[in-house]
């Protein structure tokens, strides 16, 4: 599942995994989030609209750079642009497909538009 999120007028493209919290997330699209910073190394969101399906989902997740992951705990989106240690209840939906530079450059909240791309 082909995605891309957008920053102002940068696009970065993802795929999604074919995973039940992956196709669910898939179908919620296209999304306007606001984005923030989280302990410098990934940006996160609100609360989603709603539970992704974790059906068949480890128990947590190992994230490295590129990884897009839903932290069940909070309900909310965490792209990851630095390595992290293992967290529980974080599932991962994906990846990016290249250079996420512009992500980790956004040091003020800012606003992102996420879309399937057809």
């Amino acid at each position: 599942m082909k995605i891309r999120f957008v920053i102002g007028s940068t696009t970065l493209p993802a795929t999604l995994d074919d995973s039940a919290a992956g196709r669910d997330f898939f179908s919620m699209l296209p999304l306007t989030l606001p984005m923030k910073d989280f302990a410098g190394r990934e940006k996160i969101s609100g609360s989603l609209s709603k539970v992704l399906d974790q059906r068949g989902a480890p128990a947590g997740h190992d994230p490295s750079v590129g990884d897009i992951t839903y932290y069940a705990p909070w309900g909310n989106l965490a792209l990851f642009y630095r390595d992290a240690s293992y967290a529980k209840g974080l599932v991962r939906l994906g990846r990016f497909d290249g250079d996420i530079a512009a992500l980790g450059a956004q040091k003020h909240d800012f606003e992102l538009r996420i879309e399937a791309v057809q």
